[in-house]
């Protein structure tokens, strides 16, 4: 017996041991989240932000560099040297220079500074100098040390409140800044800032920035010692640059106020800020109910675990750089949409008055970037959120009368090209998502298709050129700003309509805008296989030999009067949208079969589609920022590239579009800061990529199909709700074996290249061998290409 006990003893220990050490392994082993770089795309034009953010939150707190111009645009980014502060919004990776609302910044100094300074002296502000050995981003998390001030600064947040941890050196002139002033971009509002000291470690106001108005309330863990108010407009010899000691309310456009200590070595005074497009109370309520207590840890720890949680529906396998690429991918796309109602479901309409909502409401939609792919990846990976989003838009329509197209903060106007909110509308509805009112919706894009706004609805609320596009076929250059891709995206957007029609039953607006769908052809010129500028008599613009700008204005409208399929050239002055012809010939994603008709086969679009990835990058001058990440003509650095590479699908060469994709994938994505090869977009590059490295791409989002690429990963496997699971296996993949030999689904031989939202949804395995040669007997024959969208 006491053998067996011992024996039992030394088993027990061993199995205890093993447990020990397997655990200890398993927790060493990373985690999705653990891929995350948050840098990833801060440096050139990729305008990520790396701060604290929790999936579709509010608030996005983080540190900013810089306040004007392109490089500029997310506050951040890599190459500087210094720091200004550490502002409450800015935006996942667009082009347009705003946030930086509420900035905080920490500092030591015997001379008191409430100028930020520039980035090539630091020491003419209270700026601070730093560099990236001491500073680190997580998933809900930033870190830094200002080395002017040996002052640490973390960072994290919840939805609506970010919370600061600031560690300072021992001194008597310990400050914490607040400044209102401090302005990410150039959109500057006519309307003043307030703050008010409420008492020592409260204080509350609002920031008028360029799209509207953010109120916020802030809480110190430590009674400041001395306080003041100061306007930098205003300077008077006896109180230094416009600083007003104990003045407890100040208002102006450039305002702030500063709080002073005595702080001991590595003493920890911590911030907490609430912040609201509705009210002081708004943000009052948001911080109370958001982080009621002083642990930041604790902060930290539930915001990573929600990104765990996030992450985690989507299991991969592939290579370190793979694996920070993708998941860092799927952290952007989870950040581009933001929330912005209070904690109680108040939010500031479209009409200037307040609301409740029921739902998550989401404030801005930057669709002419995001319709293509992050709304569709969101379908599969975030559908608990997909019909908020609809409730959303059907909430601005009502609230204002007109159905919006791309816009931010909930400040109704139209920008970029298109109508592509109705897009997002159908995509969500083809896919199952109806928990609104869709007949109230349809009528609003009936009625935008059809009509244009009346007062009070602005004339520019309407659709560009609407009157010529429903007389001629078509928008003229010589009337309408980028007429080509109006025509063109206006045709999609009618397409899209025409299928909710369908749905609806409505037959006869489906053959109406089934029959507008195709106004694409109208600006088609067979002669030099362009979709080229028409102008208002019928003529087509003249192509000229000489590279002189030539310009010309005709009812206030400026236009460059000679055809050149290079030419990008600058709002207002150019033919096409961020693009020049030769990228705008793809963008029928709606009727691909009908723009090979209009080659006249298969052999000539593949012809001019080889040509167009093959030839040189260069384009003609005036050159555009946004024309990054060339393969020939192909720029994935801006969006109307985006499906083209699946293209070939379409003609019976799908190795083609498996070569093409890879490429895109493996020469066009990094990791690092400079990883992106281009402007993130609100998560359009990033959607990109994760759904291209699983195998598949929303050609036309509106129809529920998906089109079939090359698998970058070994395996990926994405986790439902209802616990279903789809997993996708690449086999025999490799840097190498790039081309798809075989598929099967669930067993089955599969041969086209091709799959649906439903077969995803239903769960299942999606098998692909992989080889080095391309397979062309593999999906070519007609039976086995998408499906035709129209005739």
């Amino acid at each position: 017996m006491s053998f067996i006990k011992n024996t039992t003893n030394v088993l027990l220990s061993t199995l205890l041991g093993f447990f020990i050490l397997t655990s200890c392994q398993q927790s060493k082993e990373k985690q999705a989240i653990d891929y995350v770089s948050p840098f990833l795309g801060t440096d050139f034009f990729g305008h990520t932000f790396p701060g604290p953010a929790v999936p579709n939150g509010m608030i996005h707190v983080g540190p900013d560099t810089g306040t004007q111009g392109w490089n500029n645009a997310a506050g951040y980014t890599w190459q500087s040297n210094s720091i200004i502060g550490f502002s409450h919004t800015h935006w996942s990776g667009v082009g347009m220079t705003n946030g930086g609302d509420i900035l905080l910044m920490p500092t030591v100094n015997n001379k008191l500074q409430v100028v930020p300074g520039s980035e090539k002296n630091p020491d003419e502000g209270y700026r601070s100098r730093y560099n990236h050995d001491k500073e680190s981003a997580s998933s809900g998390y930033y870190a830094v040390a200002l080395l002017d001030y040996n002052v640490d600064v973390e960072l994290t947040t919840t939805q609506r409140a970010g919370f600061h941890r600031y560690t300072f050196p021992k001194s008597e002139n310990s400050r914490i800044i607040l400044d209102l002033g401090h302005q990410l971009g150039n959109m500057t509002s006519k309307k003043e800032s307030r703050l008010n000291i409420i008492d020592e470690t409260h204080i509350e106001g609002q920031r008028a920035s360029g799209l509207g108005t953010v109120y916020f309330v802030i809480e110190l863990s430590k009674p400041f010692k001395y306080y003041g108010t100061f306007d930098t407009d205003f300077k008077a010899p006896e109180s230094g640059h416009g600083v007003f000691p104990y003045k407890n309310e100040e208002s102006g456009k450039n305002i702030g106020a500063f709080f002073q200590y005595e702080t001991k070595v590595n003493e920890q005074i911590l911030v907490k800020v609430g912040i609201s497009y509705t009210g002081i109370d708004g943000a009052r309520k948001n911080l109370e109910q958001e982080i009621p207590h002083w642990d930041f840890d604790l902060t930290r720890k539930i915001a990573a675990e929600t990104w765990s949680t996030e992450l985690g529906k989507i299991e991969i396998s592939g290579t370190e750089e793979q694996k920070e690429i993708f998941y860092t991918s799927m952290y952007r796309s989870l950040l581009a949409q933001y929330i912005s109602q209070d904690v109680d479901g108040s939010y500031y309409g479209s009409d200037g008055q307040k609301h409740i909502a029921d739902f998550n409401f989401y404030g801005s939609f930057s669709c002419w970037d995001t319709y293509r792919s992050q709304h569709p990846l969101l379908t599969i990976i975030k559908p608990e959120d997909v019909n908020d989003y609809i409730k959303s838009i059907e909430a601005k329509t009502r609230n204002y009368g007109w159905l919006p197209a791309q816009h931010f903060m909930n400040v109704f106007g139209e920008a970029m090209v298109g109508d592509h909110l109705i897009p997002v509308i159908v995509d969500a509805y083809q896919k199952g998502f109806r928990d609104y009112d869709v007949e109230f919706l349809y009528e609003a894009m009936r009625k935008k298709a059809l009509e244009n706004p009346e007062p009070p609805v602005p004339e520019y609320a309407g659709r560009s050129g609407l009157d010529y596009y429903k007389e001629l076929g078509f928008t003229p250059i010589d009337k309408v700003t980028e007429a080509v891709p109006n025509t063109m995206e206006l045709a999609y957007d009618d397409w899209c309509i025409a299928q909710l029609a369908k749905e609806l039953g409505k037959e006869e607006d489906y053959e109406l805008f089934s029959k507008r769908a195709g106004n694409y052809a109208m600006v088609w010129d067979v002669e030099t296989q362009f979709m080229r500028p028409r102008l208002a008599n019928g003529d087509w613009l003249e192509a000229r030999d000489t590279k002189e700008q030539l310009i010309t204005k005709v009812d206030d409208h400026s236009y460059y009067t000679y055809f050149d399929p290079l030419l990008i050239g600058r709002r207002p002055n150019r033919h096409y949208t961020e693009s020049n012809a030769w990228q705008y010939i793809w963008s029928v994603q709606h009727d691909v079969n009908g723009l090979i008709n209009l080659f006249g086969n298969d052999e000539r679009f593949l012809d001019k589609l080889d040509e167009f990835f093959s030839m040189s990058t260069d384009v003609s001058a005036p050159k555009y920022v946004g024309v990054v990440g060339t393969i020939g003509q192909y720029v994935h650095g801006n969006q109307p590239s985006h499906h083209v590479a699946y293209l070939y699908n379409y003609a019976g060469q799908p190795w083609k579009t498996q070569e093409k994709v890879r490429q895109v994938l493996t020469q066009l994505y990094n990791s690092g800061p400079g990883g992106l090869c281009g402007n993130e977009d609100m998560g359009s590059l990033s959607s990109w990529y994760v759904l291209s490295a699983m195998g598949f791409y929303p050609v036309t989002p509106g129809s529920s199909n998906y089109v079939i690429g090359s698998p970058l990963l070994g395996k990926s496997k994405i986790f439902f709700r209802d616990g279903k699971t789809f997993e996708i296996i690449a086999e025999n993949n490799s840097p190498e074996n790039i081309y798809i030999q075989s598929v099967t689904l669930n067993g089955e031989r599969y041969t086209k290249c091709w799959i649906s939202h439903e077969m995803i949804k239903n769960g299942g395995n999606l098998h692909f061998v992989m080889g080095p040669e391309p397979n062309k007997s593999w999906s070519v024959d007609t039976d086995s290409k998408p499906p035709p969208i129209t005739k």
